[in-house]
């Protein structure tokens, strides 16, 4: 059973919209056990007083389904998130069953879906696209945050790890997609 906790920043969450969100969400809810008890957060921000930013977060044991879009209409932003998090569950299903099929406890994380061999089928292509082709190898130099940034413009990326040099700690930064830029300090 999936229960919803819907916040609106900068603006009210109608019955309207909670109950499309309700209803588009809930569709994820037949990949799960019976008996699997979900709590759906989803987060709704206006910005610029013209898009809307959506988030769905669901936190389950073994894994965190979360999905983001920005859309001109709510509801479209809502539709395209759930898409977005059916993928995530497929995906992940069929990690767990091509690595895991002696595990019982893994291999049940979702239930069985009806056409699950035409999914595995569609999905083998796009495992395809997560090997690694590329290894890279270099020094950290120290540096501080700024510098990190500059860098990381400079090569054209949308990361950089670098030692910290206060701390002497390895530490990314990222660029986000509202433009703004993102620290991960390690520990």
């Amino acid at each position: 059973m999936l229960l919803f906790n819907i916040r609106g920043d900068n603006f009210e969450v109608t019955p309207a919209i909670r109950e499309h969100i309700e209803k588009k969400v809930e569709k994820i809810e037949r990949y799960f056990p019976e008996g699997t008890d979900a709590t759906v957060m989803v987060n709704l921000k206006t910005i610029n007083n013209s898009q809307t930013q959506a988030e769905v977060t669901v936190p389950m044991k073994n894994l965190v389904l979360r999905g983001e879009e920005r859309h001109e209409d709510l509801y479209a932003a809502i539709d395209l998130i759930v898409a977005k998090l059916e993928r995530q569950i497929r995906k992940y299903k069929t990690r767990i069953n091509r690595k895991f099929r002696d595990r019982e406890s893994l291999g049940t994380a979702f239930a069985s879906i009806e056409n699950e061999t035409r999914v595995l089928d569609s999905l083998e292509e796009e495992e395809e696209d997560l090997t690694i082709v590329r290894t890279k190898q270099f020094d950290l130099k120290p540096m501080d945050e700024e510098e990190a940034v500059l860098q990381m413009n400079m090569l054209g990326h949308n990361f950089f790890v670098f030692t910290d040099a206060e701390s002497n700690g390895t530490n990314i930064v990222y660029k986000r997609k509202d433009g703004t830029y993102g620290l991960i300090e390690t520990s």
